[in-house]
């Protein structure tokens, strides 16, 4: 095999980890660069010990989502989910969000609802919950999404699951996690390696994914490739670099453009019948 071959395959588990596994400095984005990889190498190690990646299959992670595989996707999983509110709020906040898993495990319901128990529309992911430890943006503005989480918490209600003052928070505990277990705990994160670092694993949230993508319908589609569905998405509708970087969480152009390269007319495509 070639260099290239080899940098390419390490690249691809770099990146498979990074999803599942909070490694201090290095996001998914930042698993494409050799010099991130160098740098967080003994890191890296020790998370693989509890690691196993994917088989490679060709282009998987290239693929992009359509919209109306999205809308099919949910019909599929509601027909057969076993808690099909649950998993489909799970299902389009990826798509809804282009948040990480890990992230997404980690939100809470004060970063979904305002105190008065109405969406919190312009929202934030925590330091705390953000893999790259920063604050930004985090916006719910999904009619899809808001449809199923709106039952999905009036279920957590009924079966007393994270429960807070009536008054508040539509009766929910605003500290508790927005995405419960049937026995109302959250997704398990283990943390790793050595005393004080902030090091974290949450395999389950990679499982339900895989899971419901297989529900969907969805062949190929991985929480990578719905990033890049996002960033698509993204770019059709004219943000620039900048623009999906704050909303992804990605600090360098380079890594935006890694993850999914913006397509660039030729000269000719720009002047065909221009006027």
């Amino acid at each position: 095999m070639s260099r290239t071959a080899v940098e390419r395959r390490i690249k691809a588990v770099a990146v498979q980890l990074s999803q599942i596994a909070d490694i201090d400095g290095l996001n998914e984005d930042g698993a494409a660069f050799v010099r991130r990889l160098r740098h967080h190498r003994d890191a890296i190690l020790m998370a693989l010990v509890e690691f196993e990646p994917q088989k490679a299959a060709g282009q998987r992670s290239n693929r992009i989502v359509t919209l109306e595989e999205i809308v099919q996707g949910g019909k599929r999983i509601k027909g057969r989910s076993a808690r099909p509110w649950h998993d489909l709020s799970l299902f389009y906040l990826l798509f809804a969000t282009g948040a990480r898993p890990l992230e997404i495990a980690r939100l809470e319901v004060r970063d979904y609802l305002n105190l008065d128990g109405s969406i919190r529309r312009v929202s934030e992911l925590r330091a705390e919950a953000a893999i790259t430890h920063k604050v930004r943006p985090l916006y719910f503005a999904s009619t899809r999404l808001d449809e199923a989480l709106a039952p999905y918490l009036a279920e957590r209600l009924q079966k007393k699951q994270g429960i807070g003052q009536a008054e508040s928070y539509r009766g929910l505990d605003p500290l508790s996690r927005l995405f419960l277990s049937a026995t109302g705990d959250g997704f398990l994160i283990t943390p790793y390696g050595e005393p004080g670092q902030r090091r974290f694993l949450c395999r389950p949230i990679l499982e339900t994914y895989r899971k419901l993508f297989r529900y969907a319908g969805m062949r190929g589609v991985t929480a990578l490739s719905v990033r890049r569905t996002v960033v698509a998405r993204l770019y059709e509708r004219g943000a620039d670099e900048d623009a999906v970087g704050l909303i992804l969480g990605i600090s360098e152009r380079s890594a935006v453009r890694e993850l999914l390269a913006r397509h660039k007319p030729t000269v000719e495509q720009l002047l065909n019948e221009l006027i």
